[in-house]
């Protein structure tokens, strides 16, 4: 964006020529659907059905896959109590207009109302247990069956007898991020067990206190981000303004009903809400057309990346504790197999669920969805343009970044012997291979050459190395509480430097690992 360039006017004047261009003239491979277009709240199967296929990359049938890092966000949900409350207002609201129109000179106004909208109730209402927000049935069979595409691909890691230390399942206590954990190890597992006709088994879901949990909920635990965030969000509602200003002004003149920002932003909230659970599209998405929704896309588009994403450097360097221990698990495997561990001794697969706060940051720290040379700028800590508005191309749309169940994995390949550049350590055997995937499919990444397959050396120096300058503490603005313990007893202290022997050859798990609450 040129410097000096009012942005809410900028923002108009695209809004209004966007508006008035013909249909045919969007940018869309195929027909319409306003279900690829509700940003972070897009189901996983109409996200990953709107990309385009892209061959998958190769690599020699003598490497192995030797371990895998899932960082997963929780499928398709119900609204939070605090929306459900939204669209019961709305309702309020909506009556309020219909009868408003009722009342009015001549009947032509109301002709123009849509049926569905007079005497409309949310389908929500009174149907909110505790906080909502929960797991829906769409969400678990989003998890379930992605699962049984991972143990389909990865099946020669996957063959091994079920542990909880062999393949560890994590997610936050937000129940749908657990709920999320339990459907796709019901999908991995089904079949390894002896429970039920589905032969199912039991296994373990690992969980950190949400005060504590600085890998997957670091968000709650940085002050600095919440007072950024704080101090945004007023500005980032002003950036959406026009936006809502010229649709509001659309839809009035559309159905003669005194619509308010409010109103609009809410009906494209119900939108969404009714497009992805309910799969229906005739309601409210209706009120917008083509040219509108793909405007209030960009709004959200723009808040995820501005408040969650690669708007400010603060949004991702909180996510290091998650990115050291991916880069640590994949450090452990590499360790296990160059000192041949039998199998079953070392973890195979390291499982997160957690949320959108959890995976855009990460996303981000891997420098993926980027525009041209911003992986310089990230690496610099600039930051970067706001993603460019409709009818111009953008990579990040959070329909495709971070729908419901979105997901990234980092595949470990091993090769014999020295394969490619850079792919051998001093004193190693075999050479290491970095692999993402973003939702399943294979993606380059630009730290490391736009490579499909990064060594692994070279995926720490370039992409992990530059953001461990910080210190979490530090950044975030934690307090250390004051050592108050006891000095350890001998038997304690023996206990401990046996227990770290063990786990170094892969016999038991590190104390740390296994944390929960019960």
């Amino acid at each position: 964006m040129a410097p000096g360039t009012s942005l809410p006017f900028l923002l108009l004047l695209l809004a209004t020529l966007l508006a008035a261009a013909p249909l045919s003239q969007a940018a869309e491979p195929e027909a319409f659907d306003v279900r690829r277009h509700l940003s972070t709240v897009t189901r996983y199967d109409v996200s990953r059905g709107s990309n385009s296929a892209v061959a998958a990359p190769s690599i020699s049938d003598e490497c192995r896959v030797i371990h895998l890092n899932l960082v997963a966000r929780h499928g398709t949900r119900a609204p939070t109590k605090k929306r459900v409350k939204e669209l019961d207002r709305l309702a309020e609201r909506l009556g309020a207009l219909v009868n408003e129109a009722r009342q009015g000179p001549g009947s032509e106004s109301l002709k123009k109302i849509p049926s569905w909208m007079k005497g409309w109730q949310s389908p929500w209402k009174g149907k909110v247990t505790g906080k909502g927000g929960e797991l829906v049935s769409e969400g678990e069979e989003e998890l379930f069956n992605f699962a049984n595409r991972v143990k389909e691909r990865f099946q020669d890691l996957f063959d091994e007898e079920y542990h909880p230390e062999v393949f560890s399942i994590r997610a936050t206590q937000v129940p749908r991020a657990s709920a999320s954990a339990v459907a796709f190890g019901l999908g991995l597992l089904s079949g390894k067990g002896k429970l039920g006709e589905g032969k199912n088994r039991a296994f373990s879901v690992l969980s950190e206190s949400r005060a504590s949990d600085i890998c997957l909920r670091f968000f709650d635990s940085c002050q600095t981000y919440k007072d950024y965030r704080k101090r945004k969000e007023p500005d980032v509602d002003k950036q959406k303004e026009p936006i809502l200003e010229h649709v509001t002004s659309s839809l009035v003149n559309r159905y003669r009903l005194n619509f308010t920002k409010q109103d609009v932003s809410s009906l494209w909230f119900l939108c969404k809400q009714e497009a992805s659970l309910l799969n229906i599209t005739n309601h409210a998405c209706q009120l917008f057309n083509e040219a509108e929704v793909y405007l209030l896309e960009w709004t959200d588009d723009l808040e995820g990346f501005v408040l969650k994403g690669y708007g400010e450097s603060i949004n991702y360097k909180m996510g290091l504790p998650l990115l050291k221990d991916v880069v640590q698990s994949m450090e452990d495997a590499i360790i296990a197999k160059e000192e041949n561990y039998p199998d079953g001794t070392y973890e195979k697969a390291r499982l997160r669920f957690a949320h959108a706060e959890t995976l855009v940051p990460f996303t981000c720290l891997l420098g993926l969805f980027l525009e041209g040379s911003d992986f310089e700028k990230i690496q610099r800590e600039e930051p970067l343009d706001l993603p460019p508005m409709p009818p111009q191309k953008r990579n990040w749309k959070g329909g495709l970044v971070a729908p419901f169940a979105s997901n990234n994995m980092l595949v470990l390949y091993q090769c014999p012997g020295k394969t490619g550049d850079n792919g051998i350590s001093q004193g190693q055997n075999s050479s290491y291979f970095v692999q993402v995937l973003h939702n399943e499919a294979p993606v380059s990444m630009p730290g490391c050459g736009n490579k499909d397959f990064c060594p692994f050396e070279e995926f720490k120096e370039k992409i992990v190395q530059p953001h461990l300058k910080h210190d979490f503490d530090m950044l975030c603005k934690i307090k250390k509480p004051e050592a108050t313990e006891e000095p350890s007893s001998l038997s304690s202290k023996l206990y401990n430097l046996f227990l770290g022997l063990f786990w170094r050859k892969g016999y038991v798990a590190n104390a740390e690992d296994v944390k929960t609450e019960l």
